[in-house]
């Protein structure tokens, strides 16, 4: 029961009433009590379930993607929420553009977006392209602007109207027919994963993102395809969320679940490739070709997983948000392994910390995690292979 427990109990017993029948009840009392300290003590006593942290790579590089096939933001740190990214008002994927009867347009229809560069200045959004006068934005749009009903890979979802100076600029500046801007908002419904995918074990909701809040790319992957390649393609082409250093090839395909900073993550599925990722970066042209053929030649879905990816080849993961944090660059990049019964505890500290120094050439890193918090003793036993 524990010194607390004692010492509660010997309260009670030292008021002892006078009475038999009192008495009596006192001692049920006291028995109850008993019996409830003992229930707290023993929950508080129970060993935690434990996860096994093996370090799989570091942060790279982080980007959030104001704009859907716009340009991406280049951030030191960030917030993860539930739907993606965010530093300071830059959310990842929450503006849109979209034809008047509100079906997406993308890179793969408009390649040349993919040059609209976004830069957050005084409150206000700044939009820069080529031959173009920048486009300045408010934050927070106002309430009188109209909700439009926009359609993403066949599902609804709503879009507030970022007013028609910004549906003019895009207009004027991809030169094919009426565009408009629509702006996600945090009381808005976003797309639920269960109707992205049937089978979803995962619950949660993206705005205008593909398919899940995250995407993960290494950058051992991205130079394995440029050894293939006669023109070598850059990293902004597969519009990575968080990109990996420290890792082998693929390796990203294994981590079924991570941790980055004090966020956790949990793969969806793999990233199917489209045309999208033939777009050039810097000239806003678009190939149909490479990087796509090279990739279908060896990153092709196991038969068994032909009615999901189809003949899409695969590069790079996406994740869902189980816990939300911040992350930013150089944080580790943690797998998250089956739990440990009985580690040997060689470091004491209240935080992801390195083993003491001299077991740093015994044992790779491994840290102990429990149900989302840290717990105290940090263990570190020999790392999978």
């Amino acid at each position: 029961m524990g010194v607390a427990g004692s010492s509660m109990l010997a309260r009670f017993v030292s008021h002892r009433p006078a009475h038999p029948r009192l008495a009596w009840l006192g001692v049920a009392v006291t028995g109850l009590a008993a019996v409830a300290l003992g229930t707290v003590v023993w929950r508080r006593a129970r060993p935690r379930r434990r996860r096994r942290l093996q370090q799989v790579g570091t942060v790279a590089q982080l980007w959030i993607f104001p704009i859907k096939s716009c340009k991406g933001v280049a951030v030191s740190e960030a917030e993860c929420t539930n739907m993606g990214l965010r530093s300071g008002h830059l959310r990842d994927r929450f503006w849109l553009v979209i034809k008047e009867d509100g079906h997406m347009v993308t890179a793969r229809q408009e390649p040349r977006l993919v040059l609209v560069s976004v830069t957050y200045e005084d409150d206000r959004l700044i939009l820069r392209a080529p031959g173009m006068d920048q486009l300045v934005l408010p934050s927070k749009l106002p309430s009188s602007n109209i909700l439009h009903d926009c359609r993403i890979f066949g599902l609804d979802i709503k879009g507030r109207d970022c007013g028609d100076e910004a549906a003019q600029w895009f207009t004027n500046y991809l030169k094919r027919e009426a565009f408009r801007l629509v702006q996600f908002e945090k009381n808005m419904k976003g797309r639920p994963s269960r109707k992205l995918f049937p089978n979803s074990v995962q619950n949660y909701q993206v705005a205008y993102p593909d398919y899940s809040p995250l995407m993960v790319l290494s950058e051992a992957s991205l130079a394995d395809l440029n050894t293939r390649l006669e023109k070598k393609v850059k990293m902004e082409q597969f519009r990575p969320n968080i990109v990996i250093r420290g890792c082998g090839a693929f390796e990203e395909d294994t981590w079924d679940e991570i941790l980055i900073g004090n966020t956790e993550m949990k793969k969806v599925l793999a990233c199917p490739r489209c045309v999208l990722t033939t777009v050039d970066p810097d000239t806003g042209v678009i190939d149909r070709k490479e990087p796509l053929e090279t990739l279908k030649s060896y990153r092709l879905c196991d038969p068994s997983e032909q009615k999901i990816y189809k003949s899409s080849p695969l590069f790079g993961i996406y994740y869902s948000v189980e816990r939300t944090g911040s992350l930013k660059v150089g944080d580790p990049v943690y797998r998250m392994l089956l739990p440990v019964s009985d580690p040997t505890v060689v470091y004491r500290g209240d935080r992801l910390c390195p083993c003491a120094e001299q077991d740093q050439e015994t044992f790779p890193s491994v840290a102990c995690y429990d149900q989302g918090n840290l717990v105290q003793d940090s263990v570190y036993i020999p790392a999978f292979q």
